[in-house]
């Protein structure tokens, strides 16, 4: 697809896939899915002010002037194509970052500590899957001087597919570990698929960010260029919590000053980050102090969490997306858990009650908020860990 008309000479895009969301004199692409079909709304879109609707059904197409459609073989990759045109138009560098673990958190770091010297652009929130990471491009204006991507995954293939999108010049895995087994298969699958970001890297010349102290990226990057930091300790006076956190932090360091920002300026930035979003969280109720970690939980992210934990209660949520390997790795952390001897256990969903476990366990998140609020915890330091699917972030009010 041409995509030159579109792009020549402007100095920014304005692109929408939400029919209810409808910038005026934007291009409208009817991406659709299993539920729901943007074609149906194309028509619509105009009438709201689109410039042009981007379209695959034919029959749709023909209901619509022709001079405000354009038929495409499939429009989610006619999206992709406009964003990786958009990219090459403007030619700036780009920092792409995928992982396991932290990446969200780390790219949210490495964007503080760069914005005090660039006009950066970021990935905002989770917009990291195949239509996340073009919808970012799209935003990149010619002030922008500077962009951070981050990349998810969770089949093999997908990281290749964001990184033909991006195309980025360096990057970043935060590491690997065992999350989205029912995607990947197994850990190893894990490490080829992140690998693929260190693959296109190697291939156009690139160069990778990496963690000295992991074996496995070490093993991963093979020849590839790099520019090493160490995991290093926790950087004192920052709003994060958990001590895992310092590896994104000397990350998000070891990218700015290769940028140029002084490790102070840098430092600085990391400290007056505010996490949110339930990613690090420390949150003060009218009875307790809560660690809200509970946007997403793998086995690995599980483990660091508990590790780093320095007070007396923990509500855990289920590890979602492990497959074959949810019972073994939820036994894992019952076994490691019961180890530590916390005052309380709280675990929620189907996979902790299928385990061996001295611990009480709820059906889901609303039978706990039930009892926690007829049986209300006080004077407690209390960590709630889980996938975002478990909603963990539900049982604040009762706490």
């Amino acid at each position: 697809m041409d995509w030159s008309s579109q792009i020549r000479n402007k100095s920014s895009l304005s692109v929408s896939t939400d029919s209810r969301n409808l910038p005026a004199g934007c291009i409208f692409f009817a991406l659709h899915g299993e539920s729901f079909d943007g074609n149906l709304f194309a028509a619509e879109a105009l009438d709201k002010g689109a410039s042009l609707v981007v379209v695959d059904n034919a029959d749709v197409f023909r209901s619509l002037p022709h001079d405000q459609a354009l038929l495409v073989p499939n429009t989610l990759l006619a999206l992709q194509e406009l964003a990786r045109d958009w990219r090459r138009e403007l030619g700036m560098r780009v920092i792409g970052i995928t992982g396991t673990n932290g990446k969200t958190t780390t790219k949210e770091l490495t964007a503080a500590v760069l914005k005090t010297r660039y006009h950066l652009l970021y990935t905002q929130g989770n917009l990291n899957n195949s239509i996340g990471v073009p919808l970012t491009l799209l935003r990149m204006t010619r002030e922008h001087n500077l962009a951070l991507i981050e990349m998810g995954a969770s089949h093999p293939g997908d990281i290749t597919e964001l990184v033909n999108i991006c195309e980025p010049d360096c990057g970043l895995i935060t590491n690997v570990g065992k999350a989205h087994l029912l995607g990947f298969g197994s850990f190893e699958g894990v490490m080829r698929t992140k690998k693929e970001l260190y693959d296109y890297l190697a291939a156009h010349g690139g160069f990778c960010f990496r963690n000295l102290d992991n074996p496995y990226l070490a093993e991963m990057a093979g020849d590839l260029k790099t520019i090493g930091y160490h995991t290093g300790t926790m950087l004192a006076g920052t709003r994060l919590v958990g001590d895992y956190n310092a590896e994104n932090i000397q990350a998000a360091l070891c990218i700015g000053e290769y940028f140029g920002v002084e490790r102070t300026a840098g430092e600085a930035a990391i400290r007056a980050y505010v996490p949110d979003n339930n990613r690090s969280q420390l949150l003060h109720t009218a009875g307790n102090t809560l660690v809200v970690d509970a946007y997403n939980a793998n086995s690995t992210s599980m483990t660091a969490a508990i590790n780093a934990f320095k007070g007396d209660t923990l509500i855990l949520g289920d590890m979602l997306e492990l497959g074959d390997y949810a019972a073994e790795e939820h036994q894992r952390i019952i076994d490691m858990v019961a180890e530590r001897h916390f005052r309380d256990v709280f675990l929620v969903g189907e996979e902790f009650g299928r385990t061996h476990s001295p611990f009480r366990t709820f059906t889901d998140v609303e039978q706990l908020r039930l009892t926690l609020a007829q049986h209300p915890l006080s004077g407690r330091t209390i960590l709630l860990k889980g996938s975002h699917g478990m909603h963990l972030e539900k049982l604040i009010e009762v706490l």
